[in-house]
């Protein structure tokens, strides 16, 4: 059987490595790329890896829908169609999320609506183009040290995990952001349902490691071994992402019977946006400014740097990620889809859960297409119903993976720089501002040893 739970140090295919730039394309070549690209390395893994990234998109797009009038059915659609597209061109499992600082803007201002909201995407997208359309996101990408990407990483992780804490210990009210109350030890959202569900992923997943040590493969073991053996290869190769999140619809259905008479089927209808030139200026103050920087460092650049790690034989450019950024906004956002990116976090949580190439998101895709054509905003419905504590856990699992890419600073001084960024950006509130300060620390630490070791 085919273990869902690889390693988390990857291991090259050759198969997908070997190219020959020489070579005109041609259509075979285009379809035997996309093949390749979508080819399922686990059906199981794959589908359970297309989970990882439910812990964020959930909440952003549920709490949009029930304070802004998001239209949900539109952005079901069309970033069902990014992420079929995102599977098709990078073959690995690259996330796609709402833009967090333009939602977090959105839900904490009343006067901050739709037309606002698919404004600053719209120049968000713009922008991000343009950079990687002109080389300069390259150049930025090259000046960048190791430390601050892995700073920006380990405060987006730390960042995600204490949301993931708060939604597990907390009842939350999604539409305003605000935590109501401890949350109860039992019910079908308390806190043992929880607890039983990390651990559920702890035992099937472990810390992501290889598990080939648990087998045994030795031909002289007894029948008792031997069944031991295939006991732990049903066990570590089961779908935890995929049973949990199955298990939070369906205690949605139990909390909330009646909700099916609430459901209506179609699509929703898409029109488009009106906007005005106060929204235009509204949405680049507040949306697109702040926006902007955690883009650029936490959607292009620690995207592409993490992808290196995760998939040493792909071929990825900090150029091609911003160019994909840009084109997602420059149609969906006209007709209401919120605005969306790539994220470090999707794209750890996502591994961490099994997904390894393109199929993983072109399935999750595929799947937001359906709901979104077939349900339209009445899954908000359903959504609504699902159990908080368990997109809690999805959503811890996927910043301690994040988190966790931070392991290979060695020396006390990419450390140092590090951890000063990781500590500015969680205080601050802001990845920019942290980036700013590890900028600073790491050129004075290099000035530093420059001056030291000169005669």
């Amino acid at each position: 059987m085919a273990n869902q739970n690889p390693p988390s140090i990857p291991i090259s295919n050759s198969e997908t490595t070997i190219t020959n730039p020489t070579k005109n394309f041609s259509a075979n070549m285009i379809i035997q790329k996309v093949k390749t690209n979508l080819v399922l390395h686990s059906k199981w893994g794959e589908l359970n890896g297309a989970m990882g990234d439910l812990g964020t998109y959930i909440p952003i797009v549920l709490s949009l829908t029930l304070s802004k009038n998001l239209n949900l059915g539109t952005t079901l659609i069309f970033t069902g169609v990014y992420n079929i597209l995102t599977g098709v061109i990078y073959g690995v499992p690259m996330p796609v999320q709402p833009m967090k600082s333009i939602a977090a803007e959105a839900l904490s201002d009343t006067t901050f609506g739709v037309p606002e909201i698919m404004a600053a995407g719209i120049l968000t997208s713009v922008a991000v183009f343009l950079l990687g359309a002109t080389g300069l996101m390259q150049l930025v990408y090259k000046f960048i040290p190791l430390s601050v990407v892995r700073g920006i990483q380990l405060a987006q992780g730390l960042s995600f995990a204490l949301t993931a804490v708060k939604y597990v210990r907390k009842m939350q009210d999604l539409p305003k952001s605000k935590a109501l109350g401890p949350r109860p030890w039992f019910g079908l959202d308390g806190l043992v349902l929880a607890i039983v569900c990390v651990c559920f992923i702890v035992i099937v997943n472990g810390a992501g490691e290889s598990e080939n040590h648990h087998r045994c493969c030795n031909g002289e073991e007894n029948g008792e071994k031997k069944r031991t053996s295939r006991v732990r290869r049903i066990v570590f190769s089961l779908p935890s992402a995929f049973i949990i999140f199955v298990l939070g619809v369906i205690l949605a259905f139990i909390k909330k019977p009646n909700v099916v008479h609430e459901i209506k089927f179609g699509p929703s209808s898409i029109e488009l946006v009106k906007f005005t030139k106060q929204a235009w200026k509204k949405g680049f103050v507040k949306g697109t400014i702040p926006q902007l920087p955690l883009t650029i460092l936490n959607s292009v650049i620690a995207v592409c740097k993490l992808s290196k790690d995760l998939f040493p034989e792909k071929d990825f450019s900090v150029t091609s990620l911003s160019v994909t950024v840009g084109l997602m906004n420059f149609v969906g956002c006209w007709f209401g889809a919120m605005p969306c990116c790539h994220g470090a976090g999707g794209l750890a949580g996502q591994y961490k859960f099994g997904g390894r190439s393109g199929g993983c998101v072109a399935l999750l895709g595929a799947a937001k297409l359906v709901l979104g054509l077939v349900l339209g905003t009445s899954l908000a419905h359903i959504l609504k119903m699902f159990p908080v504590g368990i997109l809690g856990v999805l959503l811890l699992f996927a910043g301690i993976e994040l988190a966790m890419c931070a392991r290979d600073m060695n020396s006390k001084e990419d450390s140092f720089v590090t951890l000063v960024c990781t500590a500015v950006s969680l205080v601050g509130s802001s990845a920019a501002l942290g980036f700013l300060v590890g900028m600073v620390v790491y050129l004075l630490l290099k000035l530093r040893s420059w001056t030291k070791d000169k005669p």
